[in-house]
């Protein structure tokens, strides 16, 4: 199956703005899909991506990540975050599809996409911020969300260090990080124990070393 998807205008009123201190900024879409295509979407991709635990290094060992991972960009292009590296070899229609329209909707040509599965509320990801060498100075990502609503947290990467926002990633959303957020900010997803069901989320990104 190819879902066809149709997004809504990022021009719309319900599109929530954050002005980050001292840099970046966030747009958040939190009906960015309609209903159907979000159910269309997330079983497709629950079904047919290739879902692998990986491991990445961190503090000096390989350590599997609370979560399961694919990865789709043009061929040629590679992608490395904790000691992995990952490569792409093409694209899914459908998730080409998604691609295309995120990249209308950030003005900015994605080539790639990390496509994460947390399978319960015990699947999270930590503290980090998007700043590989291959993302360049100032990353634009797209995040897309299907399947369970999670917590998404933002603190400032200098102290104080407690989490400062906090934006409920609904399915059928879209939230895109921009300008310098990544040199001023971290984010996670944090454990939601409460929660039963599964969430795909998909960042698409730039990589520039692709050019």
């Amino acid at each position: 199956m190819q879902t066809a998807i149709r997004p809504a205008s990022l021009a719309e009123k319900c599109v929530q703005a954050l002005t980050l201190e001292p840099g970046g900024a966030l747009r958040y879409h939190p009906s960015w899909l309609d209903s159907e295509t979000t159910g269309l979407l997330y079983s497709e991709f629950l079904d047919n991506l290739n879902w692998r635990q990986l491991p990445v290094r961190l503090f000096g060992r390989w350590v599997p990540q609370p979560r399961l991972v694919d990865f789709h960009a043009d061929p040629g292009v590679a992608y490395t975050y904790a000691g992995l590296k990952l490569a792409g070899d093409g694209w899914p229609v459908t998730l080409a599809r998604l691609r295309d329209a995120a990249s209308a909707a950030a003005g900015v040509n994605f080539n790639s996409v990390l496509c994460n599965l947390y399978r319960d509320g015990r699947d999270h990801m930590g503290w980090h911020a998007d700043d590989e060498r291959e993302l360049g100075k100032n990353p634009v990502i797209a995040s897309v969300s299907l399947g369970a609503t999670r917590r998404f947290l933002l603190r400032p990467r200098m102290k104080p260090r407690e989490a400062r926002h906090e934006i409920l990633l609904e399915p059928g959303s879209l939230l895109l990080m921009e300008g310098c957020m990544q040199h001023h900010w971290q984010h996670q997803l944090p454990k939601a124990l409460r929660v039963k069901s599964a969430r795909i989320n998909l960042t698409f990104r730039a990589i520039l070393d692709a050019f």
